[in-house]
Protein backbone atom coordinates (compact mmCIF):
# COMPACT_ATOMS: atom_id res chain seq x y z
CA UNK A 1 0.00 0.00 0.00
CA UNK A 2 2.53 2.44 0.80
CA UNK A 3 4.61 2.39 -2.72
CA UNK A 4 0.90 3.05 -4.22
CA UNK A 5 0.15 6.05 -1.60
CA UNK A 6 3.99 7.09 -2.42
CA UNK A 7 3.05 6.90 -6.21
CA UNK A 8 -0.06 9.05 -6.16
CA UNK A 9 1.76 11.33 -4.09
CA UNK A 10 4.26 12.09 -6.89
CA UNK A 11 1.43 11.86 -9.29
CA UNK A 12 0.16 14.82 -7.54
CA UNK A 13 3.67 16.48 -7.46
CA UNK A 14 3.93 16.45 -11.34
CA UNK A 15 0.82 16.89 -12.00
CA UNK A 16 1.18 20.60 -10.01
CA UNK A 17 4.44 21.21 -11.82
CA UNK A 18 2.81 20.49 -15.26
CA UNK A 19 0.09 22.70 -14.51
CA UNK A 20 2.99 25.59 -13.33
CA UNK A 21 4.61 25.10 -16.92
CA UNK A 22 1.51 24.94 -18.89
CA UNK A 23 0.62 28.77 -16.72
CA UNK A 24 3.10 29.72 -18.49
CA UNK A 25 2.80 28.73 -21.98
CA UNK A 26 -0.91 30.09 -22.27
CA UNK A 27 -0.81 32.21 -24.77
CA UNK A 28 -2.59 35.48 -24.10
CA UNK A 29 -2.35 36.92 -27.68
CA UNK A 30 -5.23 36.75 -29.84
CA UNK A 31 -4.95 37.74 -34.05
CA UNK A 32 -4.64 41.32 -35.09
CA UNK A 33 -7.76 42.74 -36.09
CA UNK A 34 -5.85 44.13 -39.37
CA UNK A 35 -4.14 40.72 -39.42
CA UNK A 36 -5.59 40.52 -43.25
CA UNK A 37 -4.28 43.76 -44.33
CA UNK A 38 -1.05 43.10 -42.13
CA UNK A 39 -0.59 39.92 -44.30
CA UNK A 40 -0.95 41.61 -47.48
CA UNK A 41 1.84 44.51 -47.08
CA UNK A 42 4.21 42.24 -45.84
CA UNK A 43 3.99 39.80 -49.15
CA UNK A 44 3.74 43.06 -51.24
CA UNK A 45 7.31 44.10 -49.43
CA UNK A 46 8.19 41.01 -50.36
CA UNK A 47 7.25 41.38 -53.82
CA UNK A 48 9.17 44.57 -54.02
CA UNK A 49 12.06 43.04 -52.48
CA UNK A 50 12.67 40.67 -55.13
CA UNK A 51 12.70 43.46 -57.83
CA UNK A 52 15.28 45.62 -55.88
CA UNK A 53 17.54 42.48 -55.46
CA UNK A 54 17.08 41.04 -59.03
CA UNK A 55 17.71 45.14 -60.14
CA UNK A 56 20.84 45.21 -57.75
CA UNK A 57 21.95 41.87 -59.30
CA UNK A 58 21.65 42.95 -62.92
CA UNK A 59 23.49 46.43 -62.07
CA UNK A 60 26.69 43.97 -60.83
CA UNK A 61 26.49 44.96 -57.47
CA UNK A 62 27.02 42.10 -55.44
CA UNK A 63 24.85 41.31 -52.33
CA UNK A 64 27.41 40.11 -49.41
CA UNK A 65 26.21 37.44 -47.29
CA UNK A 66 28.06 38.35 -44.31
CA UNK A 67 25.92 41.94 -44.35
CA UNK A 68 22.82 40.95 -45.79
CA UNK A 69 22.54 37.51 -44.85
CA UNK A 70 18.74 37.38 -45.69
CA UNK A 71 19.98 38.62 -49.26
CA UNK A 72 17.50 41.51 -49.47
CA UNK A 73 19.81 44.18 -51.72
CA UNK A 74 18.37 46.66 -49.18
CA UNK A 75 22.05 46.68 -46.76
CA UNK A 76 24.59 49.30 -48.19
CA UNK A 77 27.98 49.31 -47.33
CA UNK A 78 29.86 50.82 -43.96
CA UNK A 79 30.81 54.24 -45.74
CA UNK A 80 30.69 55.54 -49.48
CA UNK A 81 30.66 59.40 -50.84
CA UNK A 82 27.75 59.53 -50.10
CA UNK A 83 27.31 58.84 -46.57
CA UNK A 84 25.95 61.06 -44.20
CA UNK A 85 26.29 59.59 -40.64
CA UNK A 86 26.99 56.32 -38.65
CA UNK A 87 24.70 53.65 -39.11
CA UNK A 88 23.75 50.27 -36.85
CA UNK A 89 23.72 47.16 -38.99
CA UNK A 90 21.28 45.43 -37.03
CA UNK A 91 19.15 48.30 -37.32
CA UNK A 92 19.30 48.01 -41.34
CA UNK A 93 18.87 44.67 -41.33
CA UNK A 94 15.46 44.31 -39.12
CA UNK A 95 13.77 47.27 -41.31
CA UNK A 96 14.92 44.79 -44.14
CA UNK A 97 12.11 42.59 -42.94
CA UNK A 98 8.54 42.18 -44.89
CA UNK A 99 7.54 42.37 -40.99
CA UNK A 100 7.86 45.86 -41.07
CA UNK A 101 5.39 46.59 -43.04
CA UNK A 102 2.86 44.63 -40.88
CA UNK A 103 3.83 46.83 -38.13
CA UNK A 104 3.58 50.12 -40.62
CA UNK A 105 -0.31 49.06 -41.04
CA UNK A 106 -1.00 48.57 -37.86
CA UNK A 107 0.63 52.44 -36.62
CA UNK A 108 -0.93 53.78 -39.37
CA UNK A 109 -4.39 52.01 -38.23
CA UNK A 110 -4.16 52.82 -34.81
CA UNK A 111 -3.17 56.52 -35.88
CA UNK A 112 -6.29 56.73 -37.32
CA UNK A 113 -5.95 56.80 -40.21
CA UNK A 114 -8.50 54.78 -42.73
CA UNK A 115 -8.79 53.18 -46.11
CA UNK A 116 -8.74 56.19 -48.58
CA UNK A 117 -6.83 58.92 -46.71
CA UNK A 118 -3.78 60.54 -48.07
CA UNK A 119 -0.78 60.89 -46.13
CA UNK A 120 2.84 62.35 -46.34
CA UNK A 121 5.92 60.85 -46.19
CA UNK A 122 9.20 62.75 -45.33
CA UNK A 123 11.91 59.78 -45.72
CA UNK A 124 15.78 59.74 -45.65
CA UNK A 125 17.91 57.17 -47.49
CA UNK A 126 19.29 55.64 -44.46
CA UNK A 127 16.60 53.10 -44.15
CA UNK A 128 15.16 51.92 -47.67
CA UNK A 129 13.55 49.47 -46.33
CA UNK A 130 11.31 51.28 -43.83
CA UNK A 131 10.22 53.24 -46.83
CA UNK A 132 9.52 50.11 -48.87
CA UNK A 133 7.93 48.61 -45.64
CA UNK A 134 5.32 52.41 -45.31
CA UNK A 135 4.63 52.01 -49.19
CA UNK A 136 3.48 48.65 -48.72
CA UNK A 137 1.16 49.24 -46.23
CA UNK A 138 -0.37 52.20 -47.50
CA UNK A 139 -0.98 49.50 -50.67
CA UNK A 140 -2.43 47.48 -49.10
CA UNK A 141 -4.42 50.12 -47.35
CA UNK A 142 -5.23 52.10 -50.55
CA UNK A 143 -3.95 55.32 -49.45
CA UNK A 144 -3.20 58.51 -51.19
CA UNK A 145 0.90 59.16 -50.81
CA UNK A 146 2.97 62.32 -51.24
CA UNK A 147 6.37 61.04 -50.65
CA UNK A 148 9.30 63.47 -50.44
CA UNK A 149 12.62 61.84 -49.91
CA UNK A 150 16.44 62.87 -49.42
CA UNK A 151 19.27 60.70 -50.91
CA UNK A 152 22.23 60.97 -48.36
CA UNK A 153 22.11 57.99 -45.94
CA UNK A 154 23.77 56.71 -43.29
CA UNK A 155 26.04 53.62 -42.47
CA UNK A 156 24.78 50.35 -44.25
CA UNK A 157 21.67 52.53 -45.65
CA UNK A 158 21.13 53.03 -49.47
CA UNK A 159 24.60 54.38 -49.46
CA UNK A 160 25.83 53.00 -52.45
CA UNK A 161 26.67 55.91 -55.20
CA UNK A 162 25.56 53.69 -58.33
CA UNK A 163 22.47 52.33 -56.27
CA UNK A 164 21.28 55.05 -54.71
CA UNK A 165 17.51 54.96 -53.05
CA UNK A 166 16.11 56.39 -56.62
CA UNK A 167 17.04 53.30 -58.01
CA UNK A 168 15.98 51.56 -55.42
CA UNK A 169 12.54 53.04 -55.45
CA UNK A 170 12.38 52.50 -59.27
CA UNK A 171 13.53 49.03 -58.82
CA UNK A 172 10.36 48.67 -56.42
CA UNK A 173 8.12 50.59 -58.18
CA UNK A 174 5.81 48.32 -60.58
CA UNK A 175 4.91 46.46 -56.98
CA UNK A 176 4.49 49.30 -55.11
CA UNK A 177 2.84 52.30 -57.97
CA UNK A 178 3.63 55.23 -55.48
CA UNK A 179 5.80 58.22 -57.46
CA UNK A 180 8.49 60.05 -55.27
CA UNK A 181 6.84 63.96 -55.52
CA UNK A 182 10.50 65.44 -54.79
CA UNK A 183 14.01 64.64 -53.90
CA UNK A 184 17.01 66.55 -52.09
CA UNK A 185 20.09 65.68 -51.30
CA UNK A 186 19.50 65.28 -47.18
CA UNK A 187 22.39 64.94 -45.06
CA UNK A 188 23.47 68.63 -43.36
CA UNK A 189 21.25 71.44 -44.51
CA UNK A 190 19.24 69.01 -46.72
CA UNK A 191 21.75 69.85 -49.47
CA UNK A 192 24.47 67.25 -48.55
CA UNK A 193 27.06 69.32 -46.45
CA UNK A 194 28.03 66.29 -44.52
CA UNK A 195 29.02 64.34 -47.67
CA UNK A 196 32.24 63.95 -49.54
CA UNK A 197 32.03 66.67 -52.49
CA UNK A 198 32.09 63.53 -54.91
CA UNK A 199 28.92 62.25 -52.96
CA UNK A 200 27.06 65.24 -53.81
CA UNK A 201 28.01 65.58 -57.62
CA UNK A 202 26.77 61.95 -57.36
CA UNK A 203 23.56 62.23 -56.55
CA UNK A 204 22.61 65.68 -58.20
CA UNK A 205 23.62 63.52 -61.15
CA UNK A 206 21.51 61.01 -60.04
CA UNK A 207 18.18 63.49 -59.78
CA UNK A 208 18.93 64.94 -62.44
CA UNK A 209 18.61 61.93 -64.75
CA UNK A 210 15.73 61.34 -63.27
CA UNK A 211 13.96 64.53 -63.78
CA UNK A 212 12.01 64.57 -60.56
CA UNK A 213 11.60 67.77 -59.02
CA UNK A 214 14.97 68.64 -56.93
CA UNK A 215 14.80 70.70 -53.58
CA UNK A 216 18.30 72.61 -53.54
CA UNK A 217 17.55 74.86 -50.78
CA UNK A 218 19.48 77.85 -49.06
CA UNK A 219 18.59 76.63 -46.01
CA UNK A 220 16.97 74.16 -44.08
CA UNK A 221 14.42 76.38 -43.38
CA UNK A 222 13.36 76.78 -46.56
CA UNK A 223 13.45 73.65 -47.18
CA UNK A 224 11.07 72.62 -44.66
CA UNK A 225 8.74 75.34 -46.81
CA UNK A 226 9.02 74.09 -50.09
CA UNK A 227 8.07 70.50 -48.92
CA UNK A 228 5.56 71.85 -46.63
CA UNK A 229 3.95 73.93 -49.84
CA UNK A 230 4.11 70.30 -52.04
CA UNK A 231 2.55 68.62 -49.40
CA UNK A 232 -0.07 71.28 -49.56
CA UNK A 233 -0.54 70.78 -53.40
CA UNK A 234 -0.50 66.95 -53.67
CA UNK A 235 -3.31 67.24 -50.62
CA UNK A 236 -4.98 69.99 -52.35
CA UNK A 237 -7.53 70.61 -49.60
CA UNK A 238 -8.02 67.33 -48.37
CA UNK A 239 -6.90 66.40 -44.31
CA UNK A 240 -3.52 65.36 -44.07
CA UNK A 241 -4.24 61.39 -41.81
CA UNK A 242 -1.01 61.40 -40.97
CA UNK A 243 3.08 62.31 -41.25
CA UNK A 244 5.28 59.20 -41.30
CA UNK A 245 8.95 60.19 -40.90
CA UNK A 246 11.56 57.87 -42.19
CA UNK A 247 15.45 58.27 -40.51
CA UNK A 248 16.81 61.30 -39.06
CA UNK A 249 16.88 63.92 -41.93
CA UNK A 250 17.46 67.00 -40.04
CA UNK A 251 14.29 68.66 -42.31
CA UNK A 252 12.15 66.67 -40.97
CA UNK A 253 12.89 66.48 -37.46
CA UNK A 254 14.49 69.52 -37.05
CA UNK A 255 18.33 70.65 -35.87
CA UNK A 256 17.24 71.28 -32.00
CA UNK A 257 16.14 69.45 -28.61
CA UNK A 258 12.39 69.02 -29.46
CA UNK A 259 13.95 66.55 -32.34
CA UNK A 260 14.62 64.47 -29.10
CA UNK A 261 10.54 64.53 -27.79
CA UNK A 262 9.72 62.43 -30.59
CA UNK A 263 9.03 59.12 -29.89
CA UNK A 264 9.00 56.23 -31.79
CA UNK A 265 6.13 55.03 -33.31
CA UNK A 266 2.76 57.19 -33.06
CA UNK A 267 3.48 60.89 -31.81
CA UNK A 268 -0.19 62.56 -31.11
CA UNK A 269 -0.18 66.01 -32.11
CA UNK A 270 -0.63 67.83 -28.96
CA UNK A 271 1.80 66.20 -26.74
CA UNK A 272 4.67 67.67 -29.44
CA UNK A 273 6.04 70.87 -28.51
CA UNK A 274 5.21 73.82 -30.41
CA UNK A 275 9.17 74.85 -31.17
CA UNK A 276 10.22 72.56 -33.37
CA UNK A 277 11.48 73.29 -36.66
CA UNK A 278 11.36 70.40 -39.12
CA UNK A 279 8.66 68.94 -41.04
CA UNK A 280 7.29 66.79 -38.10
CA UNK A 281 6.75 69.39 -36.16
CA UNK A 282 5.10 71.83 -38.52
CA UNK A 283 2.53 68.50 -39.20
CA UNK A 284 1.60 68.79 -35.72
CA UNK A 285 0.75 72.19 -35.30
CA UNK A 286 -1.77 71.83 -37.89
CA UNK A 287 -3.23 68.54 -35.79
CA UNK A 288 -1.83 65.45 -37.58
CA UNK A 289 -0.58 62.50 -36.01
CA UNK A 290 3.11 62.00 -36.72
CA UNK A 291 4.73 58.48 -36.91
CA UNK A 292 7.99 58.64 -36.26
CA UNK A 293 10.53 55.63 -37.48
CA UNK A 294 14.07 55.51 -36.43
CA UNK A 295 14.68 53.72 -33.04
CA UNK A 296 15.00 50.43 -34.24
CA UNK A 297 15.08 48.59 -31.13
CA UNK A 298 12.46 50.25 -29.12
CA UNK A 299 10.00 49.48 -32.02
CA UNK A 300 10.97 45.61 -32.19
CA UNK A 301 10.73 45.51 -28.29
CA UNK A 302 7.37 47.14 -28.32
CA UNK A 303 5.34 45.80 -31.08
CA UNK A 304 6.82 42.45 -31.27
CA UNK A 305 9.45 42.13 -34.07
CA UNK A 306 11.86 40.43 -33.93
CA UNK A 307 15.63 41.76 -34.07
CA UNK A 308 18.13 41.15 -36.89
CA UNK A 309 16.58 37.69 -37.95
CA UNK A 310 17.92 35.13 -39.76
CA UNK A 311 15.88 33.63 -42.02
CA UNK A 312 13.53 36.12 -41.61
CA UNK A 313 10.24 34.18 -39.36
CA UNK A 314 6.96 33.40 -42.13
CA UNK A 315 4.72 36.13 -42.75
CA UNK A 316 2.02 36.47 -40.14
CA UNK A 317 3.88 34.19 -37.54
CA UNK A 318 5.55 36.64 -35.23
CA UNK A 319 3.82 38.51 -32.17
CA UNK A 320 3.30 41.58 -34.43
CA UNK A 321 0.38 40.40 -35.98
CA UNK A 322 -1.44 39.84 -32.65
CA UNK A 323 -3.36 41.90 -29.61
CA UNK A 324 -2.94 41.31 -26.12
CA UNK A 325 -6.33 39.55 -25.34
CA UNK A 326 -7.06 39.16 -21.71
CA UNK A 327 -10.39 37.62 -21.65
CA UNK A 328 -8.41 34.93 -23.95
CA UNK A 329 -6.09 34.31 -21.07
CA UNK A 330 -8.73 33.95 -19.04
CA UNK A 331 -10.60 31.63 -20.52
CA UNK A 332 -7.56 29.13 -21.47
CA UNK A 333 -6.37 29.70 -17.30
CA UNK A 334 -10.13 28.56 -16.60
CA UNK A 335 -9.74 25.46 -18.38
CA UNK A 336 -6.49 24.92 -17.33
CA UNK A 337 -7.29 24.57 -13.56
CA UNK A 338 -10.27 22.93 -14.29
CA UNK A 339 -7.98 20.37 -15.66
CA UNK A 340 -5.52 20.41 -12.67
CA UNK A 341 -8.27 20.41 -10.09
CA UNK A 342 -9.83 17.49 -11.57
CA UNK A 343 -7.17 15.66 -11.67
CA UNK A 344 -6.07 15.89 -7.98
CA UNK A 345 -9.56 14.98 -7.11
CA UNK A 346 -9.33 11.84 -9.14
CA UNK A 347 -5.87 11.27 -7.25
CA UNK A 348 -7.25 12.01 -4.05
CA UNK A 349 -10.69 9.87 -4.40
CA UNK A 350 -7.43 7.44 -5.10
CA UNK A 351 -6.13 7.84 -2.10
CA UNK A 352 -9.00 7.22 -0.32
CA UNK A 353 -10.00 4.47 -1.92
CA UNK A 354 -6.98 2.59 -1.29
CA UNK A 355 -7.36 3.52 2.61
CA UNK A 356 -11.32 2.00 2.43
CA UNK A 357 -9.65 -1.12 0.91
CA UNK A 358 -9.49 -4.29 3.29
CA UNK A 359 -6.45 -5.22 3.91
CA UNK A 360 -5.15 -8.31 3.20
Amino acid sequence: MKPVRAALWILAVLASAAALLAERRISSYSRSPYYEEMVRAARLMEEAEARVRDARTAAGIGIDPLRDPNSTGLVGVEYSETTTSLGDLESKRTSAGPDMAALSVLLLREAGVKSGDAIAVGASGSFPGLVLAVLSAARALDLDVALVASLGASSWGANIPEFSYLRIHEAALPALGYPIRAVSLGGGGDSGLDMQPEGRRLLSREISRSGLRFIDPRSLADSVDERMALYDAFLDGRPCAAFVNIGGASVNVGEEAEALELAPGINLPERLPSGGTGIAFGMAARGVPVIHLLNLRALARDYGLPWDPVPFPGIGKSRVYTVYDRSLYRRRLGILSALYFAALAALGAAGTALRRSPRV
